[in-house]
Parts: C-alpha cells; structure tokens; sequence
C-alpha cells in the first residue's frame, strides 16, 4: 500500500469511510467548458469516482470517470455536450469500490453501448450533488 499524505494529521480511511469532502462546478468564460474542484477524505485503498453532469430537462450533458484516484484533491475540466449550454445543471458524483474482478468487463460493455452508469458490482460509499447555472449571453457579449 502506497500512501502519500499532504497532512500528517490525516488517518488515510477504509473503503467504507471515505467521503466526499467538496464538490465546486465553475463555469468557464466560453460556456462550454466546467472546471470540477473535488476533494475527498485520504484514503487506504484508491477509490473510483464518477460524475455525472445533467441539464435542467435531465439530459446527461457530461460525465467524468476517475480509476483508482491517487490524490483525495483533483480538478478537472469538462465539455458539456450541449450545443447552447445554458441553464441549471446538477452534478453528481459517487465515490465506489468494485465488489469483485469483473470490473473491466462490465465497465467496458457499459461504455461501448453508451450508457452512462455504474456496473452492477460496485459497492457506492459516498455521493454528493452540486448545481450550477451557465448564463444564456447572446452572441457579442
């Protein structure tokens, strides 16, 4: 097991204790893009995360797939799939751990098809939801 701790007053934690500690969505200038701020508790064994971006008619406008994170801190950028971003949207993420090593596979078939969710053998030990909002500016602005 490899460890590295920016805190030394942090205990790295089981698989069933790790939580999200933060999820910040900020819209970028150009509408298209979203910058993701995670963080996460320290943890023993390196989780799997997933983040789901939905418009306000429930359509998945992103998502993001995270294999075994190596760093509880992360921020990523996402294009959203829309072709106007506008409105409210919600992100979801859930941290999870794989039951058994049927992984791949499932995870494999389930993105080949276009299916954006969670393999029937993982085992979600934290979720949490954010929403933002992407300004509608008419062209010139």
């Amino acid at each position: 097991m490899d460890l590295f701790l920016q805190d030394p007053n942090e205990i790295p934690l089981p698989p069933d204790e790790v939580r999200i500690r933060e999820l910040r969505i900020d819209p970028l200038p150009d509408n298209r893009r979203i910058r993701i701020s995670l963080q996460i508790t320290p943890f023993q064994t390196r989780p799997n995360i997933e983040i789901f971006i939905t418009n306000e008619n429930e359509e998945e406008s992103g998502s993001l797939t995270i294999i075994e994170s190596i760093d509880p801190k992360m921020e990523f950028t996402v294009h959203l799939k829309d072709v106007e971003p506008s409105g409210k949207y919600t992100a979801s993420a859930q941290i999870y751990y794989y039951e058994d090593d049927q992984n791949i596979a499932a995870k494999a078939s389930q993105q080949e098809e276009g299916i954006h969710q969670l393999p029937t053998n993982v085992k979600i030990v934290d979720h949490h939801q954010a929403t933002f909002v992407i300004e509608n500016h008419p062209a010139g602005e």
